[in-house]
């Protein structure tokens, strides 16, 4: 269990340790909105792989995941909808393809340089009925 980084989503359905049956302690949890690999992502994983003995990365992107088969620009005009200010500047690392964007998030980590000797896979929960499905 020891030497886990989980990367989920910030979906409040989704309990990283529970989902996995770990502990407080089993693993450290990584959350942004859809479970994307961004850049901070890698600086985090690599900290976590060399000050905190993580060997295995696993990336869990969900099903019903408002940040997945929606254009940027449709983010952006729900924020504006919304009240919101003009986003416009800003990505969201959208996912107009969940399980292409897992594949590549995944390779992402399993490329860069810093994390070549870190184990990735890619998941899918179902927030229905609580399975988890390796994808990559």
């Amino acid at each position: 269990k020891r030497g886990l980084a989980v990367l989920t989503c910030m979906d409040s359905r989704i309990e990283p340790l529970a989902m996995l049956g770990l502990q407080p302690g089993d693993a450290k949890i990584l959350r942004n909105a859809g479970a994307r690999v961004t850049d901070d992502v890698l600086r985090t994983l690599v900290l976590a792989r060399y000050l905190l003995g993580v060997h295995r990365a696993m990336v869990v992107a969900h099903t019903e995941c408002r940040m997945s088969g929606i254009t940027e620009a449709e983010v952006h005009a729900a924020i504006s909808e919304s009240g919101g200010p003009d986003t416009r500047s800003m990505s969201f690392h959208v996912a107009t393809d969940q399980e292409a964007s897992l594949r590549a998030d995944v390779q992402r980590i399993r490329s860069w340089p810093y994390l070549q000797d870190l184990d990735a896979a890619g998941f899918r929960y179902d927030v229905g009925t609580g399975r988890l499905t390796r994808v990559c």
